[in-house]
């Protein structure tokens, strides 16, 4: 029974893990998409800059923008970006993932990487 009442309670605390992703502002996600302007475009068929364009990266597998030259970790990844892996990647890029191309430091506080999440995944 104590077995069934922890999984239930994991079970639980990762629904409102990924509820809480959910729940992002995309029109504030607007606004924290401004730091990322200076190195990615986010209109489909817009050119890449020293980023890759973002365009339906929500779901997508790293390294999916043919015409875009990733480093090799981001490549050798394996990783799809939803939700929770944004996330992470978006707190550290460089601890996320060791090797990546990516300069950027981080957002530090969530709710800007839950807005900027929610407005990522307008651009389908």
């Amino acid at each position: 029974m104590k077995k069934l009442t922890t999984l239930g309670l994991l079970l639980a605390l990762s629904f409102f893990a990924t509820s809480a992703l959910a729940d992002g502002d995309a029109a504030k996600g607007e606004k924290v998409f401004k730091k990322c302007k200076a190195c990615h475009t986010i209109e489909q068929g817009a050119k890449n800059k020293v980023g890759p364009n973002l365009f339906g990266i929500v779901g997508a597998k790293a390294g999916h923008v043919e015409d875009y030259k990733y480093s090799k970790a981001m490549m050798d990844s394996g990783i799809t970006w939803d939700e929770t892996a944004l996330d992470e990647y978006l707190k550290k890029p460089k601890a996320y993932v060791k090797g990546t191309k990516m300069s950027f430091v981080g957002l530090k506080k969530e709710d800007d990487r839950e807005d900027l999440i929610a407005y990522l995944k307008t651009f389908k």
